[in-house]
C-alpha cells in the first residue's frame, strides 16, 4: 500500500528530473517565449489601423498569446513522447509509479513554462504597449485555467501520437484551427457566419474571450470561460489518464 508521503516523494524526483530534461534542451521554450514578443510587435500595427489604439494593442495581445499558447501544446506533449521513443517508457513501467504521479511529475515542469509564456507576452503587451490591465486576479485566474487546458490537451496528444511527425501535425495544425475558429487573431465579427457558430466549440475562443471580459471587468463572462477551459482540462487529463492506466493502475505500453 502506498502511503501519501512514498507517492509525494516519487512525484517531487519526476518534477525534479523533468525540469532538468527541460532545461538541458531549452531551445523550443525559448523560441516559444522569444516569437510571440516579436509577432505581437510587427502585427500591432495592422490592429490599430482597423480598431484604434486599444482596441487594437489588446486584440493583438490577446490573439498572439491565445495562438502561440496552442503552438506550446508541443512542450507538453514532447515531454511524453520522448519517453515513448526513447525507450526510457518501458523502465517506467518497471517502476511503482501510478499514471497519476508520472502525469503530475510531467505536468509541472511544463505548466510553470506554459504560464511564463503567457505571463510574459501580457508583461510586454502592458509595459512595453500600454495595454491597461486593471484587474489583474481575473485575468490571472483566465490564465491558470487556460493553462491547465492547455496542459491536459498536450498530454493527451502526447499518449495518443505515434510519432513526432503525428504530434507536429497536431499540434501545428490543430494549433492554427484552434486559434483561427476561436476568433483570437481575427475578430468573429469579420469572419463568415458560420465560423460565429462553431467558434464556442474551440477551447480558444473561451480563452480569448475570458481575457477580453477581463479588460473590461466584465467578471460573469470571466466566470463562465475559466468553468468551460477547466471542464476541457478535466476531460483531456482524464482521458491521458485513462489512456495509461491498465490493470491495477499500472502503466501500459504506448
Amino acid at each position: 500500500m502506498t502511503t501519501p508521503r512514498e507517492s509525494a516523494l516519487r512525484t517531487g524526483v519526476l518534477i525534479r528530473h523533468n525540469l532538468l530534461l527541460m532545461l538541458r534542451e531549452p531551445g523550443p521554450l525559448l523560441s516559444r517565449m522569444i516569437l510571440p514578443l516579436a509577432f505581437v510587435t510587427l502585427l500591432r500595427p495592422l490592429y490599430l489601423d482597423a480598431q484604434g489604439r486599444t482596441a487594437g494593442t489588446e486584440q493583438a495581445v490577446v490573439g498572439t498569446l491565445v495562438t502561440f499558447s496552442l503552438f506550446a501544446l508541443s512542450i507538453s506533449g514532447n515531454a511524453i513522447l520522448t519517453e515513448r521513443l526513447g525507450r526510457t517508457w518501458d523502465r517506467l513501467r518497471g517502476t511503482p509509479l501510478h499514471p497519476a504521479e508520472l502525469l503530475v511529475g510531467k505536468a509541472v515542469p511544463v505548466f510553470a513554462a506554459l504560464l511564463a509564456q503567457q505571463l510574459l507576452i501580457v508583461g510586454f503587451g502592458a509595459y512595453a504597449l500600454g495595454m491597461s490591465v486593471p484587474h489583474p486576479l481575473p485575468l490571472l485566474g483566465v490564465l491558470l485555467s487556460w493553462t491547465c487546458a492547455l496542459l491536459a490537451l498536450g498530454a493527451l496528444l502526447g499518449v495518443l501520437a505515434r510519432s513526432m511527425g503525428e504530434l507536429s501535425a497536431a499540434y501545428d495544425i490543430g494549433g492554427m484551427l484552434l486559434s483561427s475558429i476561436g476568433g483570437a487573431l481575427v475578430p468573429l465579427s469579420a469572419l463568415p457566419h458560420w465560423v460565429a457558430q462553431a467558434a464556442p466549440l474551440s477551447p480558444g475562443y473561451w480563452a480569448a474571450r475570458g481575457l477580453r471580459a477581463t479588460l473590461v471587468d466584465d467578471i460573469h463572462t470571466v466566470t463562465t470561460a475559466c468553468g468551460v477551459l477547466l471542464a476541457v482540462a478535466l476531460t483531456c487529463g482524464t482521458l491521458a489518464s485513462l489512456r495509461l492506466q491498465g490493470r491495477g493502475g499500472r502503466l501500459v505500453p504506448l
